[in-house]
Order: C-alpha cells, then sequence, then structure tokens
C-alpha cells in the first residue's frame, strides 16, 4: 500500500516539473467601435416583434466595406433587406453608417402599450392586420406609427397609433 502511494505521489511530483511552460506574448490592440450604435438605440424596442428585431440587427450589423457593392467613388449606397414579414430599405455613407433608413412590416405582434389602448378605447374589436412602419433619420431620429384594421362582427375600422399607444 505505501508503495501505492508513494508511486501516486511520485508521479504527481514529476508531473509538475515537466508541465507546460507558457510564454507571454503582447497582442496589437483591438479597438471595437458599435458604427450604428443611434441606430439601435433609436428603432429597438425591447417588446418588438421577432422579425423585426432580427433584420433591425441586420441592417445594424451589415458590413459596407466587405460587400460586393462597396467602391471608393460613392458617397452613399442604398441596400434593401427583405423578409417574409417586411422590409428595410437603409441608406449608408461611405464609412457604413446608416443615414437613414424606411422600415415596413405587417401582421406583426403589436407591443404591449399599442394593445393596452386598443382594448381600452376599442373594446370587443379584434385587429384584423397591421402594418408596422418606420422611418429613421440620422438628424430626426426614429418615426414608428402602426397602421391596425380592427374588426367587429361586419363592422370594420381603421386606426392609426404611434409606438406609445396614442393615436394619430
Amino acid at each position: 500500500m505505501k508503495r501505492i502511494i508513494i508511486t501516486v505521489l511520485a508521479f504527481v511530483f514529476v508531473g509538475n516539473a515537466y508541465s507546460q511552460i507558457v510564454k507571454e506574448e503582447k497582442l496589437a490592440e483591438v479597438v471595437v467601435t458599435a458604427v450604428n450604435y443611434k441606430y439601435v438605440n433609436q428603432v429597438g424596442t425591447k417588446d418588438a416583434a421577432l422579425p423585426v428585431k432580427m433584420l433591425e440587427r441586420k441592417v445594424a450589423n451589415f458590413d459596407l466595406k466587405n460587400s460586393d457593392i462597396y467602391n471608393d467613388e460613392y458617397d452613399y449606397y442604398t441596400v434593401s433587406f427583405y423578409i417574409p414579414d417586411g422590409k428595410i430599405v437603409a441608406a449608408y455613407d461611405k464609412d457604413g453608417k446608416i443615414i437613414r433608413t424606411i422600415e415596413r412590416f405587417k401582421d406583426i405582434n403589436l407591443p404591449q402599450e399599442v394593445r393596452k389602448a386598443l382594448v381600452k378605447r376599442f373594446p370587443g374589436w379584434e385587429v384584423e392586420k397591421d402594418v408596422y412602419k418606420v422611418t429613421y433619420g440620422e438628424k430626426k431620429g426614429a418615426k414608428k406609427t402602426y397602421k391596425i384594421k380592427l374588426k367587429n362582427g361586419d363592422k370594420k375600422l381603421r386606426v392609426k397609433s404611434d409606438a406609445e399607444g396614442n393615436f394619430l
């Protein structure tokens, strides 16, 4: 039994003696910047529908300089992004920064504030169709509107709302 314990301890001490020596290597400094953070902050909401979030992230993360359309001669570029639920047309400057966007999505989940406002003002009505529109400008910020078609039996009604549930 003593031999087994001594053998195990010998392996532990010998293993530590031959352990790997780590070389320290200094790497070049890397600076990470979020080019389109203003766009994301303006148009992004916590309870936006998943297709909206997904496409807006794709627009914000689009790498213009490494794309096929990039050429140093142009001052701005217009790029269209499509999914079955909607589309975004974005204008980028030559550095890849978003200047403006036009966004349109059909039949998405409405935000909590808009749903509460609809139930409060139109009890008994149900949403038949909806269109979510966003216009973003670098200087003006984002303007979000919802065009909603309501139905109650044979009656139909169209209303407009902003993202906070205020009717326009």
